[in-house]
């Protein structure tokens, strides 16, 4: 058991949780669809990563490897970046700023942090004889 990857993944989860919620009820009224859209997508990324870091949270009891810590970090960072960047994104289309340089770029970033989370848990588990 990794506990820090299953505290951070139950929290992360939670605050998804949180998120959808505010989005469906308050947001809805305030966002154009686009916006929305963004939004959600945020907001789904992260329960899937969520749901991966409590995975990997479990797995690391039978495969016991760095590479499955990697990928719990990489999941946490992954949300953070991903989901983090088109929660910004919708705030401050939000409220009218234009000119988002920098932050659209943390979201393909984030991305390949998902993707490195995988296929490290996929080594991770691989590596075990």
């Amino acid at each position: 058991m990794l506990r820090s990857a299953l505290v951070s993944g139950a929290l992360l989860a939670a605050v998804a949780v949180i998120l959808g919620a505010f989005g469906a009820h308050a947001l809805k009224a305030v966002l154009g669809p686009d916006q929305l859209v963004t939004f959600e997508t945020g907001v789904r990324y992260q329960f899937y990563h969520s749901f991966a870091l409590l995975f990997a949270g479990i797995i690391y009891g039978s495969f016991p490897e760095k590479q499955v810590k990697l990928a719990a970090s990489f999941f946490t960072t992954g949300i953070i970046l991903f989901s983090g960047s088109l929660y910004l994104i919708t705030v401050l289309k939000m409220n009218g700023v234009v000119g988002l340089t920098g932050v659209g770029i943390l979201t393909p970033i984030g991305g390949v942090f998902f993707i490195l989370g995988w296929l490290m848990l996929l080594l991770g588990i691989l590596k075990k004889k």
